[in-house]
């Protein structure tokens, strides 16, 4: 799995001319899934970014989580977090998860931060959707799960 996770003051997602979500405060991620995610890597994901200490404290340093500050959450799926572009100029996306699994896990991640006690908004799985941010920073960490699992065995820290 892959997230691109970005402080935010203010995000929003819209379907359609309808707002599905909308947040001040917080982390918009983007979540994308590969061939052979599965639970482990939806559970270590989210407890990543549950606990990602990358707001301020009271001495301005990257000290807090979002759940620090009361912050909320927005998710939204990116199957483009798989494109390889390594040849051509045109990217194909066959790293990317078939639809029918990413989304099992899409949710199963939304639903882990939810029990980790965040407020979680999201975007509709497969539409086309107009996100809009504010990036407070700016901020933006790209995590990757073969990439941490494999150099951590597998926990989160």
């Amino acid at each position: 799995m892959r997230a691109v996770v970005q402080r935010v003051s203010g995000a929003s997602v819209t379907v359609a001319g309808e707002q599905l979500a909308s947040i001040g405060a917080g982390l918009l991620i983007l979540l994308g899934v590969t061939h052979g995610d599965g639970a482990a890597e939806v559970d270590y994901l989210a407890a990543k970014c549950a606990g990602l200490r990358i707001f301020r404290d009271s001495e301005d340093k990257m000290n807090l989580s979002v759940a620090d500050i009361g912050g909320e959450v927005i998710v939204v799926s990116q199957f483009t977090l798989y494109a390889d572009c390594r040849k051509g100029k045109r990217p194909a996306f066959v790293d990317a998860a078939r639809p029918e699994t990413a989304v099992v896990l899409y949710e199963q991640f939304v639903e882990r931060l939810r029990q980790a006690g965040l407020r979680v908004g999201t975007g509709r799985f497969g539409a086309d959707m107009q996100v809009s941010l504010c990036n407070d920073g700016p901020v933006t960490i790209l995590l990757d799960t073969r990439e941490m699992m494999n150099r951590t065995g597998g926990g989160a820290k």
